[in-house]
C-alpha cells in the first residue's frame, strides 16, 4: 500500500485495472487500517476519475454474493448519500409508494455512513431481519412486491470497510459505489447524486451498461428531488432541468423535510408518512421522487399519470401495506 500511496499523493490516478485490484485486496483485508484510511483520504481531496470508480465497481460486483431475483423489469431508486442535507429516507419511502403502485422494486442499502440514518438503519429499526439468499428475497418480492438487499450482506469489501466509515463521518468514494452496485441488477435504476460532477462521471458510465438509468440531483445540492430547488434530470437520451411546479409542486423549505436526529425518531416519521399521517412538504418530497421513478420505467403513462399512481398508492395504505407484508 505505500507505494500505492507514494504514486497517489504525486498527483496520479489509478487504471481500471489498479483499481479494481486494490478494491480486492480491501475486500481481503491485505491492508490495516491506518493504511485504507490514508486511501480513503486521497479521494477526499480530489474527486474520482471514471476509470477509478470503474474499477471499483468491476471489483465489487465480481466479488458480490451471487442472487438470484425473479422479475426481469425491477427498480432501485437510491442515493449517493453524503449531500450533509439530513433529510427524511426519500428514496427509501418513495420506493414502497413505488411498490405500493404495482412496480417491483429491488431496494440497495446501507447503515447511514455519512449520514445519521441510511435506508438499513430505518428497516431494521422498524424490524425487518436482513438476509442475502435468493429464496427470502424472491419470497418477500411476492408478498410485499419490494425487497431489500443490505450491502454489507452482499459486498465484502463493504463489510469490511462499514466500521472505518462510520468512524470517519464524512462522505467518500464508496457513498459513489453502492448505488452502482445492486447485486439484483435491476433493469431500472434511479439515482441520486449530491454534485454535478459526480452525475457526469455517472452518465459516463452508465451508458455503457444495457439498463436503464435515471440520474437526479437537487441544484440547491442534494441527492434526490428536493422540491426545495430546480432538478436536474438526466436519462440516456436527454438532460432536463425541472422547476418545482414542474413536477406539481410549490417550492418547499428545506426545514421541512429534515429527518430525526436519531434512526428510532427517523423510523417513527418514516411510518407516520406511510401511515398517511405526514406534513404536505413530507409527502410532496416523496411522491415527487416515486412519480419520477414509475416515469423513468415508462409503462405508466406521462408524469402526471404516474403522480396520480404514486399518491393513490400513498392514500389508500397500498405503500404502507407493502411495508407491514416485507417486515412480518
Amino acid at each position: 500500500m505505500k507505494e500505492i500511496l507514494e504514486y497517489l499523493f504525486t498527483h496520479h490516478t489509478l487504471s481500471k485495472s489498479e483499481a479494481k485490484a486494490i478494491m480486492i485486496e480491501i475486500a481481503q483485508n491485505k491492508f490495516n487500517t491506518a493504511e485504507v484510511t490514508a486511501f480513503i483520504t486521497v479521494f477526499l481531496m480530489r474527486n474520482i476519475t471514471l476509470n477509478e470508480l470503474e474499477g471499483f465497481r468491476q471489483a465489487l460486483l465480481q466479488m458480490a454474493v451471487p442472487v438470484n431475483i425473479d422479475a426481469s423489469d425491477a427498480l432501485d431508486i437510491v442515493g449517493t448519500g453524503g449531500d450533509g442535507k439530513n433529510t427524511i429516507n426519500i428514496s427509501t419511502l418513495a420506493s414502497f409508494v413505488i411498490a405500493g403502485s404495482g412496480q417491483k422494486v429491488t431496494k440497495h442499502g446501507n447503515y447511514g455512513a455519512s449520514t445519521i440514518t441510511g435506508s438499513s438503519n430505518v428497516l431494521e429499526e422498524l424490524g425487518y431481519q436482513f438476509h442475502n439468499d435468493s429464496e427470502s428475497l424472491n419470497k418477500d418480492l411476492e408478498k410485499a412486491n419490494i425487497c431489500f438487499l443490505h450491502a454489507p450482506y452482499f459486498h465484502p469489501a463493504l463489510q469490511s470497510v462499514g466500521a472505518l466509515r462510520r468512524s470517519l463521518g464524512l462522505r467518500t468514494f464508496f457513498n459513489l459505489l453502492g448505488p452502482l452496485v445492486n447485486p439484483a441488477k435491476p433493469q431500472f435504476s434511479v439515482i441520486g447524486v449530491y454534485n454535478l460532477e459526480i452525475a457526469r462521471i455517472y452518465q459516463y458510465l452508465l451508458q455503457k451498461d444495457n439498463r436503464e438509468f435515471t440520474i437526479v440531483h437537487g441544484l440547491d445540492g442534494y441527492d434526490e428531488i428536493s422540491l426545495t430547488s430546480d432538478s436536474k434530470i438526466i436519462t440516456k437520451n436527454s438532460e432536463e432541468i425541472y422547476s418545482t411546479k414542474d413536477l406539481g409542486f410549490n417550492t418547499l423549505d428545506p426545514k421541512s423535510i429534515i429527518a430525526g436526529e436519531t434512526p428510532y425518531e427517523s423510523a417513527k416519521i418514516f411510518r407516520n408518512i406511510l401511515e398517511g399521517n405526514g406534513t404536505f412538504e413530507q409527502n410532496a418530497v416523496v411522491l415527487a421522487n416515486a412519480a419520477v421513478a414509475l416515469h423513468h420505467t415508462n409503462k405508466f403513462g406521462n408524469y402526471e399519470d404516474c403522480l396520480l399512481l404514486a399518491q393513490e398508492s400513498l392514500v389508500s395504505g397500498k405503500a404502507l401495506r407493502s411495508l407491514n407484508n416485507l417486515i412480518h
